[in-house]
């Protein structure tokens, strides 16, 4: 990895098409259950950073697309590194919600 792209953050459009183009794929919110509800994304799965490991009882399949976001990017890097060592193989953190400029669902 080169020094300028340890600092590049993912982008979160380009995230949320790359969801969207995966059937069956999902859209993971690491926010509190409050954040959620103030607005999130239609679709989306939401299990807090700090409960994480219950994703295990929302998605049994380890090879399924996860795209996995937040409010800023830092809990979904978090939520990204410990999917992967619970055995998720196809996880992909998209970032922070606070980019994305479309409809939400409160």
């Amino acid at each position: 990895m080169s020094f300028m792209n340890f600092f590049k953050r993912p982008d979160f459009n380009a995230g949320l098409e790359e969801w969207h183009s995966h059937a069956g794929a999902v859209l993971l919110d690491v926010r509190t259950a409050e954040e959620y509800r103030q607005g999130h994304i239609e679709g989306s799965l939401n299990v807090p950073l700090q409960n994480i490991q219950a994703v295990k009882d929302r998605i049994s399949d380890l090879d399924k697309p996860v795209y996995v976001h937040c409010l800023s990017g830092s809990r979904s890097a978090q939520a990204a590194s410990v999917l992967k060592s619970m055995g998720y193989t196809n996880v992909t953190n998209i970032g922070g919600i606070h980019a994305y400029r479309g409809k939400v669902v409160k």
